[in-house]
């Protein structure tokens, strides 16, 4: 990071923090040999990890389960320019013990397109990064108000 590019770079628990305060993301996995991005609801889990609820059939569930893969979410002021952007990267893998299922049906994300059958993924936090934009809104070096 440079010293003045308006970046503050966030450590690993304001990331995780920021992650509990949107409801949306987007996957970065790999799909018939070439990168994908999809949008996706989910929760952040007790421990940090990324859950996510899904039809069981989904082509998602098949292309990510036990791939490592990337989750970016973020939030972003287009008026004042300022905003922030988190990066999980991790193992993927289907949730298949019983007693966890069932937690994550009482406390996990609800689905915004509910499925006949679901499942949950999860992404374990292996690296995280994130950075602020900071400053806000600029025109020539002088703050704009909000």
């Amino acid at each position: 990071m440079y010293a003045n590019d308006g970046f503050r770079e966030l450590d690993r628990q304001e990331c995780l923090d920021l992650l509990a305060t949107v409801p949306v993301g987007r996957i970065v996995y790999t799909r018939q040999a070439l990168p994908a991005v999809l949008p996706v609801d989910f929760r952040r889990d007790r421990d940090g990890a990324v859950l996510v609820r899904t039809s069981a059939s989904s082509e998602l569930v098949s292309a990510i389960d036990g791939a490592v893969v990337a989750f970016e979410a973020d939030e972003v002021d287009a008026v004042t320019h300022s905003g922030w952007s988190v990066v999980v990267m991790g193992a993927a893998t289907l949730v298949t013990d019983p007693a966890e299922h069932a937690r994550l049906l009482r406390t996990g994300p609800r689905s915004w397109a509910p499925a006949p059958q679901e499942v949950f993924v999860r992404i374990d936090p292996e690296l995280v990064t994130g950075r602020e934009l900071v400053g806000g809104r600029t025109l020539y070096g002088v703050h704009l108000p909000s």
